[in-house]
């Protein structure tokens, strides 16, 4: 199974990267995880003829090439960072990747909540119309405290938190296998990448 985990900040040094760091190494013989930066996009800016710059093109590739997606994210002010929700628009308003992809959300914070908030809102933006995510429901993996969660071999060091997070993974991998399963033809998902709301407001809803 091939998986992209996206670091869902601009951070130098991040506990959400250090998690999918951990990630990509403790499940290795599971899954193959890549991990996706989003620090070099650029601000998001509606492009007239919808083609994305090379970077968003690549990170584009990179999901439409992969069974399922990992975000993590911090939480800045009950929300997810400005520079996920830009990357988020640019693959909505370009190549849409995450027409029916598997992902699931996690997430480090140094507050007690970890993330919680920035989570279910990222859940809300992911199955938007021009997104149709396949968010697995019923899982938060909320890392609270995290600048002291890992040890200085980068691994969790709470043994409940980290047995929690393998039995996440797993369910996640078997949501992957079952999407793959029931997922709609090509035809579907390429007929909603053609999504705007131009065509609603016309009479052509998809």
């Amino acid at each position: 199974m091939k998986l992209v985990g996206i670091v869902g900040t601009n951070a130098t040094s991040s506990t959400n990267r250090q998690l999918l760091q951990y990630m990509k190494r403790h499940f290795a013989s599971q899954a193959t995880i890549e991990i996706a930066e989003i620090k070099d996009l650029p601000a998001f800016n509606e492009p007239e003829d919808r083609t994305a710059p090379a970077v968003v093109q690549a990170l584009s590739d990179q999901i439409a090439a992969a069974d399922g997606v990992i975000f993590a994210t911090p939480e800045y002010d009950h929300s997810i960072p400005a520079v996920l929700k830009s990357a988020i628009e640019w693959l909505s308003y370009t190549t849409r990747p995450l027409i029916s992809k598997p992902v699931m959300i996690v997430g480090a914070s140094n507050g007690s909540l970890g993330t919680s908030r920035a989570q279910a809102h990222l859940r809300q933006i992911l199955e938007a119309p021009e997104l149709k995510a396949l968010v697995m429901p019923n899982v938060e993996y909320l890392l609270g405290h995290s600048l002291q969660a890992f040890d200085e071999d980068g691994n969790l060091k709470d043994a409940t938190k980290a047995a929690e997070l393998d039995d996440d993974f797993t369910a996640f991998t078997a949501f992957v296998d079952l999407t793959a399963k029931i997922t709609p033809a090509n035809k579907f998902v390429e007929k909603n990448q053609q999504f705007s709301w131009s065509q609603v407001a016309n009479g052509r809803d998809l």
